[in-house]
């Protein structure tokens, strides 16, 4: 399965700090589906 991803939500993802990016590795496990990402960024935001 293929999922194509925005490129600007991979771009927020690039600019995530080490943390971020470690605790979204974590998490990734856990989506299934891109709005889960998007959520979860949204998150980190506030």
């Amino acid at each position: 399965m293929c999922i194509e991803i925005n490129p600007l939500l991979i771009e927020r993802v690039r600019g995530l700090s080490i943390e971020q990016l470690e605790t979204l590795g974590e998490a990734l496990l856990d989506f299934s589906e891109v709005a889960e990402l998007e959520a979860w960024l949204n998150q980190q935001e506030v």
